[in-house]
C-alpha cells in the first residue's frame, strides 16, 4: 500500500498508470457493471479523488482533524489484499466508505472496489462523479 499513499500525495514515480495492472476490474458503488481496464479505472479514480474530497491525508485521520476533508481512518491488510477504510463530506453529508484493494505478487491493482455509506451520501457522490466524468471526458 506504500505506492497507494505516495500516490495520493502526488509522489508515486509513473503516477497511477504504473501501479494498475492493465485489466484491472474497478467496482464502483454508483455504477451497476465492472468497470474493466486500466484507462476506465484510472478515470473514476481521478473523478473519485476530486468528488470525494481532492488531495488525501493519509497521515491525519479525517474525524480526528475536524476538516471534513478525505481521509483513511482504519488500514487492514492480509496477504495481497488491502481494506482502507475513509471519511469524507460530500455536500455537507458525511460518507463513510472503504477501498477494498486486491494485488498480483508484483503489488500491480488487479481489483479496487469502493463500498460507502449511508445512502444519501451515495446519491451525493453519485451525482458529483457524473458531473466530474463528464467534465473529464470533455478535457
Amino acid at each position: 500500500m506504500d505506492n497507494w499513499y505516495l500516490h495520493l500525495k502526488g509522489q508515486l514515480d509513473g503516477g497511477l498508470a504504473s501501479m494498475l495492472h492493465p485489466d484491472v476490474v474497478f467496482l464502483s458503488p454508483v455504477v451497476f457493471t465492472p468497470q474493466e481496464g486500466r484507462d476506465i479505472t484510472m478515470l473514476y479514480l481521478t473523478a473519485a479523488g476530486g468528488t470525494l474530497g481532492g488531495d488525501a491525508d493519509v497521515e491525519t485521520k479525517a474525524a480526528e482533524s475536524g476538516s471534513g476533508g478525505f481521509g483513511y481512518i482504519k488500514t487492514i491488510l492480509q496477504g495481497h489484499h488491502a481494506m482502507l477504510e475513509f471519511e469524507t463530506t460530500v455536500e455537507g453529508k458525511y460518507v463513510n466508505g472503504v477501498d477494498i484493494i486486491t494485488c498480483n505478487d508484483d503489488a500491480i491493482i488487479t481489483e479496487f472496489k469502493v463500498m460507502m455509506r449511508p445512502l444519501q451520501a451515495v446519491n451525493a457522490v453519485h451525482a458529483q462523479m457524473g458531473a466530474m466524468l463528464e467534465r473529464l471526458a470533455k478535457g
